[in-house]
């Protein structure tokens, strides 16, 4: 569990060996936050497996998301640029979140996003994107360059200009303007399977919250297993 101090200094704040870092929305525990630990079989809140949905063919339908858990990026995982340490970027993160208001839309939808599938909001998202520009462009010098074998392999994908400027600027294609927020629930799906996921999921998911509120920010470490797990949650009171 993170720290109930909210210090940031608990068993996970002294624990040094996360490769990278990343600013999420975690839903607050509840059903929906539930779900998404049980759907994908790992509690990103607690840094432990999760007793997981016996759905024939989830865990394969799930399997690239699961080490992320159950969340919306508000900025893409990142390594520490040189210099920097983790109570720095506590620090940085608990005046950031004091600046800043919360963020609501009218609320979350099933979506396709391609051929993954993924909780996404409904109506006015401005203060949502602001939220995001706001965690990416205020951390980033926190963040180390990517390397050329991650800029290679972000470039395989097939950028837009404005996806290859973000790259190079923040490190990660789909920030700032092309940012989308989303709640990954699948990888990447069979065409002619996704009818059946999109009914599976919605058979299983918990009533959505209508309005969705993000009220606070979830600091997020990388194990050495490559699991993602809660470093701290800051709440948003700007």
């Amino acid at each position: 569990m993170s720290d109930p101090s909210g210090t940031g200094l608990g068993t996970k704040g002294e624990f040094m060996g996360y490769s990278r870092f990343a600013v999420y929305y975690i839903a607050p525990e509840g059903p929906l936050a539930s779900f998404g630990a049980r759907w994908l079989g790992w509690d990103v809140i607690t840094g432990t497996p999760a007793d997981p949905l016996d759905l024939a063919g989830r865990a394969e339908a799930t399997e690239t998301p699961r080490k992320y858990g159950f969340h919306g990026t508000l900025k893409p995982p990142f390594r520490l640029a040189e210099g920097m340490d983790l109570a720095a970027l506590q620090t940085a993160m608990a005046t950031l979140a004091a600046r800043q208001g919360s963020a609501r839309c009218d609320g979350l939808q099933l979506s396709r996003l391609g051929r993954f599938l993924a909780l996404t909001p409904v109506g006015e998202t401005g203060a949502l994107a602001a939220l995001a520009e706001a965690c990416v462009t205020e951390l980033d010098r926190f963040r180390a360059p990517p390397s050329a074998e991650e800029l290679a392999r972000r470039r395989g994908a097939g950028l837009s200009p404005a996806q290859e400027a973000n790259l190079v600027e923040w490190g990660y294609p789909y920030v700032r303007d092309q940012f989308r927020f989303h709640m990954t629930l699948t990888g990447r799906l069979r065409k002619p399977d996704l009818p059946s996921w999109e009914d599976t999921l919605r058979a299983a998911l918990p009533p959505l919250p209508a309005p969705f509120v993000i009220d606070s920010l979830g600091l997020v470490g990388e194990r050495a297993d490559g699991r993602f797990e809660l470093i701290q949650r800051y709440a948003l009171t700007g």
